[in-house]
């Protein structure tokens, strides 16, 4: 156990090396590498291994470990070769295995380590050539040049000023071919992934954009930053005395057709240096060290994001934070991961509890800015992509409910003076609606001023249909209610529900299987009136009646009805609406289709741009989505079973039987992921099918009318087509070829065309 105690210590060692000491780095970093090196004879393997998770995992303390590394080659040349060795195979591992953020890493850790005299900066270059040259590729998607542009690009903070004293040509020629393959990129993408529409007061800049202008505006001010920490600077005349080693020529390994290449993002920005009144400037959006900065703090969350509390602490004690607003930084980078675009980095309740975290630890100052920042948010609603707004309906309300729903209401009663369906008294709706749901209605009659009146959302009571409507009903409505109560059996319910009258139906037919409204009308307005106290009432009743209830609804005009009639009784409970639509899908009383076909209907046409119609389509293709994936893998997990079945025949001849039923459950699975792969595209398609039909009714309206397309009800239709697109892109794709033959052909309006158009260009 002793080994194995001296490598724990050798972990704990090296990753704490750079957090908060009473000595300084420097000797920190010279005590860690005398350690190491006498290490070294026995425990070789285990350093190099340590050594080199840290350069993948912890990149926010690069050039702490690239000193360390300097002093232990400059100590023992044939550790700094092998080292060298290892990171190369370990950056061919991670591309192989499409872990491209780590490779990043990687990159900028060989690279960094030119600063310290471990690699000859002449087979930096070249590696970055080798990079730059993937841009020449015929045939491959653009997602791919992108990434090995943005490596070196984004190298070259750390490293530039060394290469270009060394390679001056070499990297002009590098650069300017970066600079030809920047103009001739397409960018049809960008404003599917832009936070807002309007490029004022900040431009909503593409990501390889904004880095070029960075390192342009850097290659002007002759390659000098400020903000990186640069350890190895203190032991300049150590290290110059170093032998260097050369990377081995590295070729980008070419691309495979399963490649997942991270796809482009737009960078979001929502300070400038006038909104940090005091203290420290704020670097401008194209200087590098704002990139840096942004980069380091996305890094610590990335590393951290499972801890709350760690993640905070070590935020606010980023390096050099006395010479920058750090706080404006943080919320600006925590901002920008919520509203990324398709999806944030991590889950959204992560960054909710993470910005609480921060205001715990900085009571003082961090809720300033972080009310700031919302203010600014609110102020910009107009022209936000709606997704974005659905994130910040989200994280705002968590937030309220931490902070006893305290807020400045008044300042925001310019949402009182306007059309109710416009972005800002909408949001303030929602809001309030959520923050409901963490707390209750009275409560939040209580917080908000009077004058709020028509935002606040209303008792979310049950509304029965029937309370004075026509004798006959009322009482076979008592019937019902008398045979739930006094627990009567499906078989009686049955009966009695025989007896009620089909309104679709002459009086000489006879009793066929035409669907009965009234029926479903009467028996779940019943069931679901005497389950209505709360959410476990309501799904042990629907689990009780889950045979009368598939029996009722086994047509799909009988399944829009009866999610109607849930619709009519719950209205004012959105929350109830959802998780009743969600336990009927999963007990397969309605199918996926069946919502999205009632969510988009008539009857529901008044609620179209209510958030919660969003939550549950989404949930319902989340659903389809997970059922599919479930019966592929279990078809994978056969087809295996029977691979290791035939290997082992030879040797046992009762294996044939074995097999036999192997290949039938195989067969049965077969057809079981095509039905549902058919019944996943249908789902899609009707949701297509319905968007293009309401957008293009209300796109030849305005044409008629000679009014402005441009309404909030067009806003957010266009942008929740869009939202569908980039929340499901994966799933999306496997059906491009039928969408584009079927719906989104060349003679569709163009508006709504290009949505799709963007849609394509994400993975080009």
């Amino acid at each position: 156990s002793e080994p194995i105690e001296i490598e724990d210590r050798l972990e704990s060692l090296i990753c704490r090396v750079g957090e908060k000491s009473t000595s300084s780095l420097e000797s920190n970093l010279e005590g860690l590498a005398g350690v190491l090196e006498a290490d070294l004879p026995n425990y070789k393997s285990k350093i190099l291994r340590i050594l080199c998770a840290v350069a993948r995992l912890l990149p926010e303390k690069l050039t702490v470990y690239t000193t360390l590394v300097g002093l232990l080659n400059a100590r023992n040349y044939n550790f700094g070769g092998e080292f060298v060795e290892a990171m190369i195979r370990q950056l061919k591992e991670t591309l192989k295995n499409n872990l491209y953020s780590e490779a990043v890493y990687l990159v900028r850790f060989l690279s960094d380590l030119v600063n310290c005299h471990v690699i000859a900066a002449p087979s930096m270059v070249a590696m970055f050539e080798n990079f730059v040259s993937v841009t020449q590729e015929e045939d491959v998607p653009q997602v791919r040049s992108d990434w090995f542009v943005y490596v070196v690009l984004s190298c070259l903070p750390w490293v530039g000023k060394e290469l270009y004293e060394k390679k001056d040509v070499e990297m002009d020629r590098l650069l300017s071919q970066i600079e030809g393959y920047l103009k001739r990129r397409v960018k049809t993408h960008v404003p599917m992934l832009q936070v807002w529409t309007a490029d004022k007061p900040h431009p909503q800049e593409e990501y390889l954009d904004c880095l070029w202008a960075q390192i342009q505006k850097l290659k002007k001010d002759r390659w000098q930053e400020r903000h990186i920490l640069r350890p190895y600077i203190a032991f300049d005349s150590v290290l110059c005395e170093a032998l260097q080693h050369n990377l081995p020529p590295f070729t980008p390994p070419g691309h495979m057709p399963d490649a997942q290449y991270p796809m482009p993002r737009v960078i979001f920005r929502v300070f400038d240096y006038t909104d940090a009144p005091e203290g420290p400037v704020m670097p401008g959006s194209h200087s590098v060290e704002r990139f840096v900065i942004e980069e380091n703090l996305h890094c610590i969350i990335k590393t951290h994001w499972k801890e709350r509390k760690t993640c905070a602490a070590q935020l606010l004690s980023y390096p050099g934070k006395n010479k920058i607003p750090l706080n404006y930084h943080i919320v600006e980078v925590i901002f920008g991961e919520l509203f990324q675009l398709p999806s944030p980095p991590h889950i959204d309740v992560m960054y909710t509890t993470l910005l609480i975290e921060l205001c715990k630890l900085q009571p003082g100052s961090l809720p300033q800015v972080l009310a700031q920042a919302t203010e600014m948010l609110y102020m910009r609603l107009d022209t936000m992509n709606t997704t974005c707004i659905d994130r910040l309906i989200n994280w705002f309300s968590h937030h309220l409910s931490n902070f006893q729903f305290r807020w400045s209401w008044d300042d925001w009663s310019d949402c009182l003076t306007v059309d109710l369906e416009k972005p800002k008294p909408k949001f303030v709706k929602e809001v309030l609606e959520k923050c409901m749901r963490l707390s209750y209605h009275q409560r939040i009659v209580d917080i908000v001023p009077p004058t709020f009146s028509a935002l606040i959302p209303a008792d979310p009571i049950f509304t029965y249909k029937y309370p004075d409507e026509s004798a006959c009903k009322t009482a076979r409505h008592f019937v019902f209610f008398n045979a739930i109560k006094n627990r009567a059996s499906n078989e009686e319910i049955l009966t009695v529900l025989k007896e009620v009258p089909n309104p679709n139906q002459e009086d000489d037919d006879d009793e066929g299987e035409s669907f009965n409204p009234l029926k479903i009308d009467v028996f779940l307005q019943t069931l679901l009136n005497l389950a209505a106290k709360s959410f476990s009432h309501s799904f042990s009743a629907l689990g009780k009646f889950h045979e009368i209830l598939k029996t009722l609804a086994n047509s799909d005009e009988g399944k829009l009805h009866l999610l109607k009639v849930l619709y009519e009784v719950w209205r004012n409970h959105p929350q109830m609406i959802a998780v009743l639509v969600d336990k009927l899908i999963r007990t397969q009383v309605v199918d996926c289709a069946a919502v999205a076909n009632w969510l988009f209907s008539q009857d529901m046409a008044h609620e179209f741009t209510r958030l919660f119609i969003w939550e549950i389509l989404h949930s319902t293709i989340r659903k389809m989505n997970k059922h599919v994936q479930k019966i592929q893998k279990e078809l994978e997990e056969a087809k295996d079973k029977l691979e290791k079945q035939q290997h082992k025949r030879d040797m046992d001849k009762n294996s044939e039987d074995e097999e036999g039923q192997l290949e039938e459950q195989i067969e049965r699975l077969q057809e079981k992921v095509e039905s549902a792969q058919s019944e996943q595209k249908n789902l899609f398609l009707v949701i297509f099918q319905r968007f293009i039909m309401l957008l293009t009714e209300h796109l030849v309206r305005c044409e008629t009318g000679s009014v402005d397309i441009s309404t909030p009800w067009y806003k957010n239709g266009i942008e929740r087509l869009q939202q569908i697109f980039l929340m499901h892109h994966a799933t999306i794709q496997q059906y491009m070829g039928t969408l584009e033959n079927l719906l989104f052909t060349a003679e569709l309006d163009h508006h709504i065309l290009a949505v799709y158009q963007q849609f394509c260009a994400l993975q080009l």
